[in-house]
Order: C-alpha cells, then sequence, then structure tokens
C-alpha cells in the first residue's frame, strides 16, 4: 500500500480555495493542489436540503503530511464542518510518487 493520498477539499469560493492551496504548497504539506472549479453540490445540512456551488481541492500528498495539512484547512477554512477526505493512491507512475515525496519533504 502506498502512503500517497489525495485529499478532497470543498471550498465556498475562489479565492478561498486558491488560499488553501498556495498555504499547503508553500508549507510543504502538499506536492501539488488542482484548484477544480465549477462544482455544484447537493446536500442536507441542518435538517434543509441544500445546493451550493463549490470549488474542489484536489490534494497530493503523503498520509505523514495529512494532519498538518487538515490543520490548515480547518484553520483556513470558513466551514465549520469542512469536506476533507482523503482516499489512496494505489498505482500512479513510479517518478510522479517520488516527485510527491520530495515536495513535501518526506
Amino acid at each position: 500500500m502506498s502512503d500517497k493520498i489525495i485529499v478532497f477539499v470543498t471550498c465556498e469560493s475562489e479565492d478561498q480555495a486558491e488560499r488553501i492551496a498556495q498555504s499547503a504548497v508553500t508549507s510543504k504539506f502538499a506536492a501539488c493542489v488542482n484548484v477544480v472549479r465549477g462544482i455544484r453540490s447537493c446536500y442536507v445540512w441542518e435538517g434543509k436540503l441544500t445546493w451550493s456551488d463549490e470549488v474542489l481541492l484536489l490534494i497530493k500528498t503523503t498520509r505523514g503530511r495529512f494532519n498538518q495539512l487538515q490543520d490548515r484547512i480547518k484553520e483556513l477554512h470558513s466551514y465549520s464542518v469542512p469536506e476533507i477526505v482523503a482516499v489512496t493512491i494505489d498505482t500512479a507512475f513510479d517518478k510522479y510518487l517520488d516527485w510527491i515525496d520530495t515536495s513535501v519533504g518526506a
């Protein structure tokens, strides 16, 4: 099993998403962050069906950096319960995985 992960985070605005992305990369908590605009989310919040226009972050990092990354996201995020979901990268180009390690200082 790889220690590399992709962390999904939805944000309420492009500004918020870009602040989180830049902070994650410059702090070496992440190797790369994709900012995906135009996400439309449907969910129940406080008992009410809600639709939101959001921005999705795809953050590439390692399990060893996850807690630091999560803490930074919580500091910069406006939601009381932000989506912070990590999935394992099972298979990927080995040089890309090495680059993630180099980028986060693993």
